[in-house]
């Protein structure tokens, strides 16, 4: 089933192409991710097939009837109103219902009129499982850490905090078609997991950009790769995609060798030809044109070049002893010691606001211990490559900020290069370095970013979320940078694929204070993590096994004497009528079944399938009426 047709699709962006005549299109069942270079028109694309940005030409259709939900990196909200306003902005009926349904109970004396309005709206609300809603709703926000935060006003909040409420609203939407724009950034571990978890369980349909590979590889089943404003579609995860990738770019290197190889054969004849002849065959001609055409239509790509020359690494890196900080109130390191050595690989995890941020700042002496010793090698020269662009200065142009460094660059290898051929090997070639900072898009800015902390040819080098706003290109070549780096290695992040590939042990942030030192990368721990709660899982049965063994006491009720609030007892009735109806509607099934009067094979599958729901419904609600019967007395 065709959800969204795009033909013909034309875009350009201050004079560059990203679209060129692109048709795409996304059916019941496709969960695709986006890829590509950065700035080749990715968060575009997907703006234009929600509805949110212009064409210069083209047509995309949408079905009438299906929802579309979009979640972009802007993360859009109404910074007047408060968090829930904003996460039920766009009228929602349930919502509406809950919302009327509260007031009425809020109201400390109910006439006869609101007490058969309560009856129909808790009737209604039954039908619409708001009692499955609301726990929908309690469930999404406490996994984005947004639990307590609903009253709050959104222009108040930080801008992980709104892409958080975004994502929230977007997910409470359920829409059909879920069209999210990196939708791992700003999230913990935790909150990845689970969100990878439930787009796969809940959403058919997805079209995404992300540069979370693991994520991409267990949620997606197609990868569509934009570049040079054409798409290319691969029909599986990113494993496969890579493995395809690989092969089709080894073929279009072959043919364009092929056809540069006929080209120089061709114009050797051309050129070979008397000058007075006029009669020269127009078929090699007309082939030669082709073939240069062919020859120089695409060339093969060129990767991103990371290599410069590091300052030597003495014996002694920087040591921690009984290092202990306090902010805000929070203690968020105690009693912390470490001694870091020479080509060290350490990745740092755990829950946001638990203080891995401030501890990299205690490294690079932004933070001072509230008491403890922090001694660095003298030879130590940290790089600190961070998530804000503070270092950047948008009225700058590109070639301006790598010049305040140096003229003459040092790679590697001990060659020297000048900054215009450095920022050549970072993909800016000399019409784009002369770009202000401010106008490049945010991967770009990135790039940027990266350079200036390699310029200081740093033997300590600290990432702090590196794989944010980089394209899958680029995170290849800074991974395989980063393995050849000689130095001290400390990267934070939420890339687990990342975390696996370069990380040989793990500080893992548990809050409070408390940092444990894990023997491994990121799987290892997570392994570690999933037998760790199998065992004490096994434990709790077993303990309550025994008990149940033993000799049982009566005790008096806890409950006793205690009353059903009103919500309760208007539950309780309602379900009664519920379990009523059920037990009609399946043994009207149940007679059908038996009588045989019912022979077409479809009706039967049907009849079968409807009773199945019944039984889980009367399953759930009869479990739901004994608790509240009991609670009652």
């Amino acid at each position: 089933m065709n959800y969204i047709s795009a033909e013909n699709l034309k875009k350009s962006l201050n004079h560059k192409v990203l679209l060129n005549n692109v048709t795409f299109g996304l059916n019941h069942g496709d969960k695709v991710a986006l890829v590509g270079p950065n700035g080749t028109g990715k968060s575009t694309l997907l703006k234009i097939l929600a509805g949110k940005e212009t064409l210069d030409s083209g047509i995309v259709s949408t079905r009438r009837d299906i929802r579309v939900g979009f979640q972009d990196q802007q993360s859009q909200l109404e910074d007047h109103l408060s968090v829930f306003e904003n996460l039920f902005h766009a009228s929602h009926p349930t919502v509406g219902k809950i919302l009327e349904y509260d007031f009425l109970l809020e109201k400390k004396h109910l006439n006869e009129k609101d007490e058969i309005k309560l009856q129909r709206l808790t009737e209604e609300l039954t039908q619409l499982n708001a009692w499955d809603f609301e726990a929908k709703i309690n469930e999404i926000l406490g996994k984005l850490h947004l639990q307590g935060m609903e009253d709050q006003i959104a222009g108040t909040l930080s801008g992980g905090q709104k892409k958080r409420v975004a994502m929230a609203r977007v997910l409470l939407m359920e829409p059909e078609i879920l069209i999210l724009d990196e939708p791992t950034n700003h999230l913990d571990m935790e909150a990845i997991e689970w969100l990878e978890g439930l787009i796969s369980r809940r959403f058919h349909t997805i079209l995404m950009v992300t540069h979370d590979r693991y994520f991409m590889d267990r949620v997606c089943n197609q990868i569509v790769e934009l570049q040079q404003g054409d798409l290319t579609r691969y029909k599986g995860g990113y494993s496969y995609y890579l493995e395809k990738r690989t092969e089709n770019q080894e073929i279009r290197n072959s043919e364009i060798d092929k056809a540069q190889n006929r080209y120089r054969r061709e114009l050797e004849w051309i050129r070979k030809q008397p000058k007075a002849r006029g009669t020269k065959a127009k078929y090699r001609i007309d082939a030669f044109e082709e073939t240069k055409e062919a020859a120089f239509s695409k060339v093969a790509e060129t990767n991103l070049q990371l290599s410069v020359k590091q300052v030597r690494q003495g014996g002694k890196v920087i040591n921690l002893k009984k290092v202990n900080f306090h902010l805000g109130g929070k203690h968020l390191l105690k009693d912390f010691t470490h001694l870091f050595s020479p080509g060290e690989r350490v990745g740092i995890i755990g829950p946001n606001g638990v203080g891995k941020s401030s501890f990299i700042r205690l490294l690079t002496g932004e933070n001072i211990p509230t008491t403890g010793d922090i001694d660095r090698g003298e030879n130590t020269k940290i790089g600190y490559y961070s998530q804000e662009f503070d270092e950047l200065k948008p009225e700058k142009k590109i070639i301006e900020m790598v010049s305040e460094v140096a003229d003459v660059i040092e790679m590697a290898n001990g060659s020297k290069i000048t900054a215009s051929q450095f920022l050549n090997q970072f993909h800016f070639p000399p019409p784009a370095q002369q770009q202000k900072i401010g106008n490049l898009s945010g991967g770009e800015k990135r790039r940027v970013q990266l350079m200036m902390t390699l310029l200081k040819n740093p033997n300590f080098l600290i990432l702090d979320e590196p794989s944010n706003d980089f394209d899958i290109n680029t995170l290849h070549v800074m991974e395989e940078f980063l393995q050849d780096f000689p130095g001290t290695l400390l990267i934070v992040s939420h890339d687990r694929f990342l975390l696996d590939k370069l990380a040989t042990h793990l500080f893992v942030f548990e809050g409070e204070g408390v940092v444990s030192d894990f023997p491994g990368n990121y799987s290892q721990w997570k392994w570690a993590q999933e037998e760790k709660a199998e065992k004490l899982q096994e434990e709790k049965q077993a303990k309550n096994k025994k008990e149940i063994a033993k000799p049982v006491v009566e005790e008096p009720k806890k409950n006793a004497g205690i009353k059903l609030s009103f919500k309760e007892q208007k539950e309780l009735e309602g379900l009664e009528k519920d379990l009523e109806n059920l037990e009609i509607s399946k043994k009207e099934i149940e007679d059908k079944l038996a009588t045989g009067e019912v022979t077409d094979h479809q009706q039967l599958f049907q009849l079968g399938l409807d009773l199945g729901k019944i039984n889980d419904a009367l399953d759930g609600k009869t479990m739901r009426w004994l608790e509240l019967s009991e609670k009652q007395g």
